[in-house]
């Protein structure tokens, strides 16, 4: 069995208080000094995974190569990490009790009891482990989704502290964030809310290594050394971490407060020399605003930015491999699409989603690019409204997605032959990796600049084949299939600037390092668009 360190987050006060960001950030820090780090996120709710719940409520769901619908943290992981997780490293409470549950069937427990202590705590810690010894990480990062007092977390709490005790307390530690308010009116920061939710933690049996502060604006070393003293820690331990312009300045803002060279003391791991300069070089590249452009996202769920953060991040990366700033212009597809609103837009996204709702928005988010020339980028059910648009602007009255309409006079997307018998609705969509054959002078081609590619998918519905050759007559190019060539996977018009759709998600691959190639080339097209509009 290989020995990890475990470093664990918690958090405190708060829902929201960026456990997920400090956890990755904490990776980041520690992949400077040459560390090998993997990453686990403990979602206490009941669930299986994250693919039925409402993105209102859970924000977006992310995917991971091997297909699995995770907690949108993982995507933090994976960019500021640069990894690539497997599904395994989201750990939900159904998930655990679904697998102690089948053992009992299967009478591998030969009899006994079984209880939340010892069976589902040493399944907990058996999931924890298993990430370890597959990845060979040298840290595995585990932050534990929710806060400190909740009932659904506390089995997890139990399992990690044992953990601490089975490995030995110089293999796992602690990370609790917390929140540190500003109350305007008395002008003065208050550690109260920090101390009861230290105190909560502690009354499970463990006490933080390190406390990560999260503020409006920067505290002082007198307010650092009153936590330690009320806290009992160590005052080099009390870490603050105001807000950022950026969340990926965060893990320069912990380096400053020595963050790694403490961890690293403290799980007695060799001293190294870090070097975050090419994320320094990163976190510069993001923050040039001499050029902008303006991308409107014509989305459902345009509300709750969280629901598309793997967009927005997306968007950013490719903006600083161009050396420009990127505003985002949030387009609520539920309304008709005003030209107003969108007089400055350099370009148009439309994201995925489920259900009919807004897609009259989305529609016509296609008709005005195609009318006026505009940059478009249409993901999932994105590209499959750009499919229906064309169909209907070239002679296909009542096109339409089977989705939306069984009877659809003009089925131009319909459910996939394997989707037709399927019953339940979690995890039995086309999910993760699948590789992507592309036609050689086409935008895809030219932006990736390979022949077959890999990319995560999450859709149960798909181009109808019964209308292909009749839209490549009116005009519409398959830039990219599967390498048999049956399933649909990239459709453009050639006679445009740049309009292009995907059946798949890239922006699960963009890293802000190394952004996804179609963004790259979305983003030059909004560039020259406004460079043209200025002339």
């Amino acid at each position: 069995m290989y020995l990890s360190k475990y470093i664990v987050v918690t958090g405190g006060v708060v829902s929201s208080i960026g456990k997920g960001i400090s956890s990755a950030s904490i990776g980041r820090i520690l992949r400077s000094y040459g560390v090998d780090v993997t990453a686990i996120k403990i979602d206490p709710y009941l669930n299986w995974d994250s693919g039925t719940l409402n993105p209102y409520q859970h924000g977006e769901v992310f995917v991971t190569e091997d297909g699995m619908e995770t907690d949108l943290d993982l995507g933090h992981y994976e960019r500021f990490l640069d990894v690539n997780l497997s599904g395994e490293s989201n750990i939900t409470t159904g998930k655990v009790y679904s697998s102690v549950i089948k053992k009992e069937r299967k009478g591998s427990y030969l009899g006994s009891c079984v209880q939340i202590i010892p069976h589902i705590t040493d399944e907990i810690k058996s999931m924890v482990r298993k990430i370890a010894n597959e990845t060979q990480a040298e840290v595995v990062m585990v932050e534990v989704g929710g806060t400190v007092g909740d009932i659904e977390s506390q089995p997890f709490l139990e399992a990690l502290r044992q953990l601490r005790n089975e490995e030995g307390p110089e293999n796992v530690m602690f990370v609790h964030v917390t929140y540190v308010p500003y109350l305007r009116a008395a002008g003065e920061f208050k550690t109260k809310p920090t101390q009861h939710s230290t105190k909560e933690l502690r009354s499970t049996g463990i006490t933080p290594d390190v406390i990560i502060c999260r503020s409006e604006l920067p505290i002082d070393n007198h307010l650092k050394e009153k936590i330690a003293h009320f806290c009992d820690v160590d005052v080099k331990a009390v870490v603050n971490a105001p807000d950022a312009h950026s969340i990926y300045e965060v893990p320069l803002n912990l380096n400053r407060e020595n963050v790694g060279d403490y961890i690293l003391k403290r799980l007695k791991m060799e001293a190294r020399k870090p070097d975050l300069y090419e994320w320094s070089r990163i976190v510069d590249s993001l923050k040039k605003d001499d050029f902008k452009v303006t991308v409107g996202i014509v989305g459902k769920y345009v509300e709750l930015e969280d629901a598309y953060i793997s967009i927005r991040e997306s968007l950013k990366h490719a903006a600083a491999h161009h050396g420009v700033k990127v505003d985002i212009e949030w387009i609520k597809a539920e309304e008709s699409l005003n030209p107003d609103r969108i007089r400055d837009v350099d370009a148009l996204l439309i994201p995925g989603g489920f259900g009919e709702r807004g897609i009259s928005g989305k529609l016509d988010a296609v008709r005005h690019s195609i009318e006026n020339q505009i940059p478009l980028f249409g993901i999932c059910l994105g590209m499959q409204c750009m499919v229906i648009e064309f169909a209907r602007m070239n002679g296909f009255e009542g096109a339409n997605s089977t989705e939306f309409n069984e009877n659809a006079k003009h089925p131009v997307i319909d459910i996939m032959l394997e989707q037709k018998q399927i019953k339940n609705m979690g995890g039995t969509m086309r999910l993760g990796a699948y590789p992507c054959k592309l036609k050689e002078g086409t935008l895809a081609h030219e932006a990736y600049k390979e022949d077959l590619v890999s990319e995560r998918h999450r859709h149960r519905y798909e181009f109808n084949n019964d209308y292909r050759q009749l839209l490549e007559d009116k005009g519409l190019v398959i830039s990219g299939t599967s390498p048999d060539n049956f399933l649909v996977e990239i459709v453009e018009l050639p006679d445009h600037p740049w309009f292009l759709g995907c059946q798949f998600h890239p922006e699960f691959k963009s890293r802000p390092n190394n952004a996804h190639p179609i963004f790259r080339s979305f983003i030059k097209a909004a560039i020259d668009k406004k460079k043209a509009k200025n002339v």
